[in-house]
């Protein structure tokens, strides 16, 4: 049971920090640079693989998709914790996925982000590997 509760607990952070992300890209201007003239500047140049769109475009859309894999990843593994416990824990794949993705995630918050998502993953990695190791004993 201890270990279940730990893997919702991570699930729940990561789907928390995706919900969070994904209101601060469409909501308020804790994802917009500080200067004006960035965003405009980005509005108005596109990027050498493309015309079809624009820098800042790019940078919603990058924002959304990153705030969607948080997301995922808090339903997907919060509900295999909550319905399909057994599935979950005795599932080496599923394991190694899910370590994976936040050993990913917490690789960039640490290389790319600041210091809150960061510590917000290594919670839910602390978390994740916690409720693996009790799920073994």
């Amino acid at each position: 049971m201890a270990a279940r509760i730990l893997m919702i607990l991570s699930a729940s952070m990561m789907f928390a920090l995706g919900v969070a992300h994904l209101v601060y890209t469409f909501w308020g201007p804790k994802l917009t640079p500080r200067d004006p003239t960035l965003q405009i500047s980005m509005s108005q140049i596109s990027p050498v693989i493309s015309k079809q769109t624009t820098m800042w475009r790019a940078w919603v859309g990058f924002n959304v998709s990153h705030s969607m894999g948080a997301i995922l990843f808090g339903l997907v593994f919060g509900f295999l914790a909550l319905a399909h416990g057994q599935l979950l824990f005795r599932s080496p794949f599923l394991l190694v996925v899910g370590l994976a993705m936040l050993g990913g995630y917490a690789v960039l918050g640490k290389v790319y982000w600041f210091s809150a998502p960061f510590t917000g993953i290594c919670i839910s990695l602390a978390c994740y590997v916690a409720g693996i190791a009790l799920s073994r004993a």
